[in-house]
């Protein structure tokens, strides 16, 4: 019987060791239906989920936040709308719980208030890209307001667009002194030219895998990761509804079960809706790009990749590289 330790040598399973602990009860909170930019493909907005009433009472937001920690959750992930629009919320769900932040960048948050708060900064390719899809370079404003942060770090959205130029755009970022992790732009609102041709995944994959080997103490990543992202598939399996991980429990209906987060929620603002996903339910599934979802669905089937030394050493990689993002463990 193949197990954990039999597969692994001592410098691979301390790794294990490391991250195996974790036990990482994760949900998703839109702090604010508001946002300061108005993105093309934005799932928040193109779906229709900040229809519903804004909760305004900080001391229902407090009471809210606590019962979702006597629920399990120890880690609290920050989405909006643009959450630094709404820093006592942010400063309710810090006080709390382990609290990670996904923000535009635009505005500045203080460190004197958030000082190991976990900053993840959007950017949706280049400056062309940006202006095209957001209005504006962010890039431009973002990297004046974070550069050197060591909590913090680009979430860089690939578009098609940008296959074969990712490189300057990481430089820039390891030139102000921050991390990077790589995702893929799911084209939400069907903008001309911004959906994926399976050439352009092939040849994007093999871009990341150099990126990560040019960049190694700039990029986040693991190269599984990239197989994983761009091909929709693992182990033979096809990412789509009947194996994503990140659905709301209460909405979770699929017979059989699946592998999923446990006790996982996406809320909205006000404080009692819940979401379907991680993204948005009008969403195709099948064509889902989202790099957290792809991820957790890596993590949840631990026991699929107890077949080979690489099979297991590939969902270490990827452990370790969602675990950094949180900072649960060092860079």
């Amino acid at each position: 019987m193949k197990t954990v330790s039999s597969l692994l040598d001592p410098i691979w399973y301390e790794r294990y060791k490391r991250i195996s602990h974790l036990n990482i009860r994760s949900s998703i909170y839109d702090v604010t239906n508001r946002c300061n930019l108005r993105c093309k493909g934005c799932f928040f907005f193109s779906s229709g989920e900040h229809h519903v009433t804004e909760e305004m009472d900080l001391k229902k937001w407090e009471a809210f936040i606590d019962k979702e920690k006597a629920r399990g959750v120890n880690l609290a992930i920050l989405i909006g709308g643009e959450p630094t629009l709404c820093m006592d919320r942010v400063e309710a769900f810090y006080n709390r719980l382990p609290t990670y932040l996904a923000t535009n960048g635009l505005i500045k948050i203080s460190r004197d208030r958030f000082p190991d708060m976990m900053v993840g900064i959007s950017l949706w390719g280049g400056g062309d890209d940006e202006k095209i899809l957001r209005g504006q370079d962010t890039f431009a404003v973002s990297s004046k307001n974070y550069e050197g942060d060591p909590y913090t770090y680009y979430l860089y959205t690939v578009t098609p667009k940008q296959v074969g130029k990712i490189e300057p755009v990481i430089r820039r970022i390891a030139d102000c002194g921050l991390k990077v992790h790589l995702q893929l732009l799911s084209n939400d609102e069907g903008v001309d030219g911004f959906s994926w041709r399976p050439e352009e995944l092939r040849d994007l994959r093999f871009e990341m895998d150099e990126m990560l080997d040019a960049f190694p103490q700039t990029v986040i990543s693991s190269k599984y990761y990239h197989e994983v992202i761009t091909t929709g598939m693992m182990l033979g399996r096809h990412f789509g509804w009947n194996e994503c991980p990140s659905v709301t429990e209460s909405m979770d209906h699929r017979r059989p079960p699946v592998r999923r987060l446990i006790h996982f929620y996406r809320w909205a603002a006000d404080l009692q809706t819940s979401h379907r996903c991680c993204t948005s339910a009008t969403r195709d599934c099948a064509t889902c790009k989202d790099g957290a979802a792809h991820m957790s669905w890596i993590m949840v089937n631990k026991r699929a990749h107890i077949v080979s030394t690489k099979d297991l050493q590939n969902w270490i990689e990827v452990y370790e590289m969602f675990a950094k993002l949180y900072r649960l463990i060092p860079w």
